[in-house]
């Protein structure tokens, strides 16, 4: 499977393949015309609770990766999903957080490739 993330606010390109945003949140600044996914899954994003909790302080990404990985095998119909795209097509994870070691994004990668 060939999964990637990148920023939403990083230029679309054509090997992105199918881009899916997996925020909750729409992201600040950008116009669902600029934005040029294919999928918007916000339930794939942390829950409300885990993303105030996070806020993004690199110091507690360990829990926040336990925590949101628990969240995410909740939600098995919805990695299937993205699996069965990967196995299409690269599928490129869109994410808003500054951090590009410390979010989301990260962790759905790592849980939906088995690592």
């Amino acid at each position: 499977m060939d999964i990637r993330i990148k920023r939403i606010y990083e230029e679309p390109a054509r090997d992105d393949g199918y881009r899916l945003l997996v925020d909750r949140l729409w992201p600040r600044g950008v116009s669902k015309e600029s934005a040029h996914i294919d999928e918007w899954m916000k339930e794939m994003g942390p829950s409300n609770e885990l993303r105030k909790w996070f806020g993004h302080e690199p110091p507690k990404y360990p829990e926040f990766k336990k925590r949101y990985e628990k969240e995410l095998h909740a939600a098995a119909p919805l990695l299937e999903h993205i699996r069965s795209l990967a196995k299409k097509h690269r599928v490129t994870l869109l994410y808003s957080a500054h951090d590009e070691e410390h979010n989301q994004a990260v962790v759905l990668r790592e849980v939906l490739l088995g690592k």
